[in-house]
């Protein structure tokens, strides 16, 4: 795709045009400094999604007089069994343009509908915290949950309701420790045992390594101990002043021990003292049982805007456990053999945006 003067007297100075390597380190430095972009904005993303999953990334950026002035992360999602797509961004949470301009975002965006309807893709898909096109079919699907956190342990301990605070203790209690490791074969052990019993397919080992690889300052993976058992993994991200634990799994041990309540308290007193000031705890499906969790910490679920620009579909894609096409998948899924499912996974994982 070439570079695209944008027309209008406004923003005849602005050029959209694709990211190319080169532009790595400019646009990092946009993204470092520009409000509106999250950790799933940084360039590295690009080479995680090429080399772990395979898709193919079509990066946009907007300059004005030699200068960044937005970027939008796009990937081309290609598969038989769930459609053909342009998402911002595949595997993330978030997405859409990051701009320092609203001409800057209407150009990232008018051009992303471009190369959709260039692409012919069933939809193109956009994954933003706030509503941006509010004309486009919108998923309310998804709700994210942020909060402030202090550099005091105390003052963190009171900010959870007081059952919640109870299942923290219980944890603490029992013994449980942890550890930081950069094994990611340690971390995919529990992870893919976590989300077979869950019915999901589990990535391959290469995109776990790939994040390590390519994110390896911002990147923290934890290990639950009871005794000299591992029972729960969290790979976690920083950026600015935000932690972001994002893959998490515990064994079916962990619960009776509150595993799962202890690890996350244990990385939000680790992530204080290293100075972040926002805990991010991602992204769930209202009305789930990880969306109750959340909330019972005292988190306030923050809807997410997904928008969608239909190209050769006729309703928004649908790839997510609450269509009842896939209960039969889901259920089936559980009862795989540990190693078989570790296997076949990534050949849906890959796909499923």
């Amino acid at each position: 795709m070439a570079e695209r003067a944008v027309a209008g007297d406004v923003r005849s100075d602005l050029r959209v045009r694709p990211y190319v390597a080169a532009d790595r380190t400019r646009w990092d430095a946009f993204v470092a400094r520009c409000p509106a972009a999250t950790f799933f904005h940084r360039a590295g993303w690009e080479r995680v999604i090429t080399r772990g999953l395979g898709h193919r990334c079509r990066y946009l950026l907007a300059e004005r007089d030699g200068e960044i002035e937005g970027v939008l992360p796009l990937a081309e999602v290609r598969s038989r069994l769930f459609g053909h797509g342009l998402i911002s961004t595949p595997c993330c949470v978030y997405g859409g343009a990051a701009t320092t301009s609203e001409d800057s975002r209407r150009a990232l965006t008018d051009e992303a509908v471009r190369l959709a309807q260039r692409l012919q893709v069933d939809a193109l898909e956009i994954r933003n915290r706030e509503a941006v096109c509010p004309e486009w079919p919108t998923k309310d699907l998804y709700a994210t949950f942020r909060r402030r956190i202090s550099a005091d342990e105390d003052a963190n301990l009171r900010a959870i309701p007081r059952k919640q605070r109870a299942m923290v203790r219980k944890g603490v209690t029992a013994g449980l420790t942890s550890c930081q490791s950069a094994d990611a074969d340690r971390f995919f052990r529990i992870y893919a045992e976590s989300v077979r019993n869950l019915g999901t397919p589990v990535f391959a080992r290469r995109f776990f390594r790939s994040l390590l690889e390519e994110f390896s300052a911002e990147t923290e993976m934890s290990i639950v101990v009871a005794g000299a058992c591992d029972i729960a993994a969290v790979l976690s991200f920083y950026f600015r002043d935000e932690v972001l634990p994002y893959y998490g799994g515990s064994r079916p041990t962990a619960r009776a021990v509150k595993g799962n309540d202890f690890m996350y308290w244990d990385l939000m007193q680790r992530a204080a003292a290293r100075g972040a000031r926002v805990f991010d705890f991602g992204r769930s499906k209202v009305g789930t049982g990880s969306y109750d969790f959340k909330r019972n910490w005292g988190f306030a679920p923050e809807p997410l805007h997904y928008e969608y620009q239909l190209v050769r579909a006729r309703v928004m894609p649908q790839i997510n456990p609450n269509n009842p096409r896939y209960r039969w998948f889901i259920a089936a899924w559980k009862h795989l053999p540990l190693p078989l499912a570790n296997v076949c996974g990534p050949f849906f994982s890959r796909n499923l945006g």
